[in-house]
């Protein structure tokens, strides 16, 4: 049965993959934006509160994947799974690359910069990259501007794109909006996180929000101060939108757009408690809008499951390279997705998180099959550890000073500190994730057949932590 169900008016974090002629010869350059903890916020995914101008134009002018996923809520995980096709757990990027952390993937890696620039390939990136070893990572060139301003990083990225070279070309595009920032409202309700909105960006105009009017997700509690973090959460997408008009007028009056494949996608969900760092949906669910520039549907809306470890197959299968077996792709290409197969057979998808920051040790392994979704909790006995900037946010310590039993959106803080070993839900039934049916014994053949499912996909992808089925 089709899974394309209509007319999309726009997507949420972006990948740009372009295909075009340029110089003598043709060529399928590549252009990859990815935004950093943004949700699928954005008009095209029926967010009527926020601004996306520019992501609502280029899902007009592709498919938007409804139901796409990160592979780890956490930006160096799931960044090194996008750039390498490989699960977290067995390319060795763990956890956070920057600072104490140090977490790093393997040296022997096959990225996707590098597969790329040995077919040939020109390659740039410019912005977060916040994966380790950048040998494993190598691209021909670093361009400059602030990660914080889209539209200075876009306008830098002219010479790159317009260079008089015959050969392809990759661009990794990746501002460091709207990740929360160091800065926070003294002087505003809450004192809420200010998303860096609170920093200068030239060139950018400001779009505000009125906390009232902001839409509060269920996960979330209906509080001033967590509508005052998401009305600056609002802004810094806003301004990251902004620079994705910017990247795709410069795209259209260097006269490669029409050729432009283009992707946009986040690296994990919103940077809430409750979602970023966990592997319930609002932490998992990510926006995704590609444009393939010949062939490809337009204003379609597409609800295959499809997840961010299947990013470089797909590129790669654009770019017309051959699966390298020295990469070990553990994705698989969506190319014929956007040309309009059928979707048959896209109903799984398998997420694994095990580090954040360094203190932060809870491995989870995530199967959704359909709206079946199980949760394995490796490390349950474990109070459920905080990244230091969810902590402090404003939206969580207002619930935290009440209590252990407050409600913060629709769990309490106890229910969503101990976790037990198995988590079970029917989505259909229950979006919100609170109804654990791995304990109903009407469930119990269910649950059997997903974990032994999971299991087979954690060895089939040489996930180190398959061995606590049978050590604990």
């Amino acid at each position: 049965m089709s899974r394309w169900p209509g007319i999309a008016l726009a997507a949420a974090a972006l990948l740009v993959v372009t295909s075009q002629r340029q110089g003598a010869g043709a060529s399928n350059n590549i252009v990859l934006v990815l935004a950093d903890d943004q949700g699928a916020d954005a008009g095209c995914y029926g967010n009527s509160a926020i601004r996306t101008p520019a992501l609502d134009r280029l899902a007009a002018d592709g498919v938007r994947f409804t139901r796409a996923f990160c592979t780890a809520s956490s930006c160096s995980p799931s960044r090194s799974v996008i750039l390498t096709g490989v699960y977290g757990h067995a390319n060795g990027q763990y956890g956070l690359a920057h600072d104490h952390h140090k977490f790093s993937s393997f040296d022997t890696v096959q990225s996707l910069p590098v597969l790329l620039g040995r077919a040939g390939y020109r390659t740039a990136r410019i912005g977060k990259l916040h994966v380790t070893p950048e040998s494993a990572y190598r691209f021909d060139e670093e361009l400059k501007g602030n990660s914080r301003n889209a539209v200075e990083m876009a306008r830098n990225c002219r010479d790159f794109i317009g260079a008089p070279d015959p050969r392809p070309f990759f661009l990794y595009f990746c501002p460091t909006d709207p990740h929360r920032g160091k800065g926070v409202g003294k002087d505003l309700p809450g004192q809420p996180n200010l998303f860096g909105n609170d920093e200068p960006h030239p060139g950018v105009v400001d779009t505000r929000y009125d906390p009232a009017q902001v839409l509060v997700p269920s996960f979330l509690p209906d509080t001033e101060a967590c509508r005052a973090e998401l009305a600056q959460y609002y802004q810094s997408v806003s301004r990251l939108d902004s620079g994705l008009g910017e990247l795709v007028a410069l795209l259209q009056e260097l006269g490669v757009y029409d050729n432009t494949l283009i992707l946009y996608t986040s690296d994990n969900g919103i940077a809430f408690p409750g979602a970023k760092t966990t592997v319930y949906e609002p932490g998992l669910r990510v926006p995704l809008v590609v444009r393939l520039p010949s062939g490809g549907l337009r204003g379609a809306a597409c609800d295959a499951m499809v997840s961010l470890v299947d990013l470089a197959p797909t590129i790669l299968e654009f770019a017309g390279i051959a699966r390298d077996p020295r990469s070990n792709l553990q994705g698989r290409s969506f190319l014929g997705l956007l040309r309009g197969a059928d979707a048959s057979g896209w109903d799984e998808v398998f997420a694994s998180h095990t580090f954040h920051e360094v203190t932060m040790y809870y491995p989870m392994r995530m199967l959704r099959q359909g709206d079946l979704k199980l949760i394995w909790n490796i490390a349950h006995p474990l109070p459920f550890p905080f990244a230091s900037d969810l902590w402090a946010a404003s939206a969580f310590q207002d619930r935290h000073r009440l209590g252990p039993d407050t409600l913060y959106g629709r769990r309490t803080l106890r229910q969503y500190i101990y976790r037990p070993a198995f988590e079970l839900y029917d989505l259909a039934r229950d979006p919100d994730e609170l109804d654990n049916l791995a304990d109903d014994p009407a469930c119990a053949p269910v649950l059997e057949r997903m974990k032994r499912r999971l299991r087979q996909l954690q060895e089939q992808t040489n996930d180190p932590w398959a061995l606590k089925w049978d050590r604990e």
